[in-house]
């Protein structure tokens, strides 16, 4: 048995397909995969994302702590509720994790991490606060629920309490804000609007049937994979661990080299991919799209004439553009074709750059 969300009776009397997912149980799909992914392009659907960890961090260097612990420089937050996302770095420049920072104020941050990170990441971040005097305190009093689609918003505002609707709607992207018990966040993984929604714990079952009562759908895990891969967006310890830096894994333009006068930041990792950058990077990271019939899938050889050969990290059927994609690593001067080795057949792909879908449109040519 593994760890459960406040959620997890609301996903079995639902009909979830449980399945372990980084120590929890989490529902994989209602009954349809296809139509839950459907469901958040054409309209609104829900995910249980409380399996994610929330840290709040305080105290009077919080901000000076998090400009060293992140490549990307939380100095760029002013207003309150701003986001940003980062990845946390080893000092060798591998990704120990991707993550969303919010902005409270000066003394105060959020940050929001991956479930199956927790541990390590918890370990690092209380080590490097130490000696800034910053107090890490691990949320688990709380739930998190993503309501994302283009009806996403209209239709969970109606069921938001009455005062935090008018604030909630007023939200730009990558923007949130807090009222009573609850933060909600403009933010997501699947490529179209929506909110995140934190909450406390004891509140979620009630809140996650006022959605489904409203007429959002209850989405699992597999279609948020496919969701988020024709969003372009990676996925830990899919696309990128602690082996990858961000500038061989698409997220160079996460790093913040320069601080807001101009000097060079410095930032746990800086040096490594400053060395990276100036040797020059010998793998890049492409999406594809499978050219003949087939599927990928993450760990398929990928072969480029004249080049030594890449792999391929994700891959799926895309039910939005009704072709196989993906996406993978290989040499930095690999072109627009290529070829991926699937079950012994090297299968024409093409490689372009992600993101391949975006608000329920095509952002690649078939």
């Amino acid at each position: 048995m593994g760890n459960k969300t406040p959620l997890f009776e609301s996903h079995v009397e639902s009909g979830g397909r449980m399945v372990d997912f980084g120590g929890w149980d989490m529902p994989v799909h209602y009954g349809s995969q296809l139509e839950e992914h459907h469901a958040v392009r054409r309209s609104a659907g829900m995910f249980d994302v409380s399996h994610m960890t929330v840290v709040d961090l305080t105290g009077s260097r919080s901000g000076e702590f998090l400009q060293r612990l992140l490549a990307n420089d939380v100095a760029k937050l002013k207003t309150r509720g701003k986001a940003l996302y980062s990845c946390m770095l080893a000092e060798d420049g591998g990704i120990l994790d991707d993550l969303i920072v919010y902005f409270f104020d000066d003394n105060n941050y959020r940050m929001v991490v991956n479930a199956a990170t927790r541990e390590k990441d918890l370990e690092w971040i209380k080590e490097k606060a130490a000696s800034f005097e910053v107090e890490v305190n691990e949320r688990d009093d709380l739930a998190m629920i993503a309501v994302q689609g283009p009806r996403a918003r209209e239709t969970a505002a109606a069921v938001l309490p009455a005062h935090l609707r008018e604030q909630a709607l007023a939200l730009r992207p990558f923007a949130g804000a807090a009222c009573d018990d609850y933060f909600i966040a403009r933010t997501g993984y699947t490529g179209e609007d929506g909110w995140e929604i934190i909450l406390p714990a004891g509140l979620a079952s009630k809140f996650w049937a006022s959605l489904a009562k409203a007429g959002v759908v209850a989405c699992g895990l597999g279609a948020r994979d496919t969701l988020r891969l024709e969003a372009g967006m990676n996925l830990y310890g899919t696309d990128m661990d602690e082996s990858t830096s961000p500038l061989e894994s698409g997220l160079g333009w996460t790093i913040a080299w320069q601080d807001s006068e101009g000097g060079d930041r410095q930032f746990i990792g800086s040096a490594a991919l400053r060395e990276q950058k100036a040797a020059g990077i010998a793998r890049k990271f492409v999406g594809l799209v499978l050219q003949d019939r087939g599927v990928l899938r993450g760990h398929q050889r990928i072969l480029v004439d004249g080049e030594d050969d890449g792999i391929t990290t994700s891959g799926t059927y895309s039910p939005t553009l009704e072709c196989s994609i993906g996406m993978g690593r290989v040499p930095a001067a690999t072109g627009s074709n290529c070829r991926v080795e699937i079950r012994g057949r090297r299968l024409a792909a093409r490689v372009v750059k992600p993101p391949f879908v975006r608000n329920g449109k095509a952002c690649i040519e078939l």
